[in-house]
C-alpha cells in the first residue's frame, strides 16, 4: 500500500484499497460539484478517472471550483484538473475529453467500461442522456441535483430521485425520468429553498425547462463542494461495499 493512502487504508483495509486502485470512474462535469468530487476520488485511491467537460476555467469560477486559480484561467477544466490530480497521485491514469455531453456526443463513450459514473452536469438534456445510457449499460450512476442559489451545505441528502422534494431541478428530473420508464436513481440533493439572485448583479442563461430563461445562479465555495464530497463518499462506499454504521 502506497504511503500516500495509508490513512485511508487504516479505515478500509488493503483489499478494499486495491478495489479502488483498479476502479474506473467517469466524472461528467468538472465544475464546483464535479471538481471536488473528482479530487476526492483521486485522493481516495481511484486508479483510473475519465474527466468530461467542454468548458475553460474563467474568472467567475475562482469563488468555488477547486481547479480554478489565477494560473489556470483559460485552460480547459479537464486539463487543469488532470495537471492538479497528477500532482496528488502520479500513478493514476487520467483521461480527458473536452466535449459537452449531449445526445450528439453520447456515442463517444462506452459506459460498460466504467465501474461508476458521476453526473455533475447542469443541463437536463445531458443529464437525461447520461442516466438513460448508464441504465442501458447497467453501470452505477449518481446524479447531482441543484447546488446553485443555496447557502446551507448541511441540508444535502442522499436519496432516490423519487423521494426528493423542494429542489426545482429534481422536480424536472423526476418528471422526465418517469416518462422514460426509469424508476431508480441515486441523487444528492438539498431541501433548501433556492434564494433569488440579486437582480442588479444577475445575468440570464438557459433554464431547466426548454424555452425558459433564468438568472445566472449564485454559488458559494461551501455548497457545491460539499455536494461533490458527498458524491465521492457514496462512490467509495459503494465500490468497496462498505456500509454506514
Amino acid at each position: 500500500m502506497s504511503d500516500k493512502f495509508i490513512r485511508t487504508a487504516l479505515l478500509f483495509g488493503n483489499e478494499k484499497m486495491n478495489i479502488l486502485k483498479n476502479s474506473h470512474v467517469a466524472v461528467f462535469g468538472i465544475g464546483g460539484v464535479g471538481g471536488h468530487c473528482a479530487e476526492a476520488l483521486i485522493r481516495s485511491g481511484i486508479g483510473k478517472l475519465d474527466l468530461i467537460d467542454s468548458d475553460r476555467v474563467c474568472v467567475s469560477n475562482l469563488n468555488r471550483q477547486i481547479i480554478a486559480t489565477v494560473n489556470s484561467i483559460g485552460m480547459y477544466k479537464t486539463d487543469a484538473a488532470k495537471e492538479r490530480f497528477l500532482q496528488i497521485n502520479p500513478e493514476a491514469e487520467i483521461n480527458t475529453f473536452n466535449v459537452f455531453y449531449t445526445p450528439q456526443t453520447a456515442d463517444l463513450f462506452d459506459f460498460s467500461k466504467y465501474n461508476y459514473i458521476v453526473d455533475a452536469i447542469d443541463t437536463v438534456t445531458g443529464k437525461l442522456e447520461l442516466i438513460v445510457n448508464a441504465n442501458k449499460s447497467q453501470t452505477p450512476i449518481i446524479s447531482s441535483m441543484g447546488a446553485g442559489n443555496k447557502i446551507n451545505p448541511d441540508m444535502f441528502e442522499v436519496s432516490d430521485i423519487s423521494k426528493t422534494s423542494v429542489c426545482p431541478l429534481a422536480r424536472v428530473m423526476r418528471s422526465e425520468l418517469k416518462k422514460r420508464g426509469i424508476k431508480k436513481l441515486k441523487v444528492v440533493y438539498s431541501k433548501e429553498k433556492p434564494l433569488v439572485p440579486i437582480k442588479e448583479i444577475a445575468e440570464t442563461e438557459e433554464g431547466y425547462e426548454t424555452g425558459k430563461r433564468r438568472q445566472t445562479p449564485g454559488s458559494t465555495a461551501f455548497v457545491p463542494s460539499v455536494a461533490g464530497l458527498i458524491i465521492a463518499a457514496e462512490i467509495i462506499k459503494d465500490l468497496t461495499n462498505t456500509k454506514n454504521n
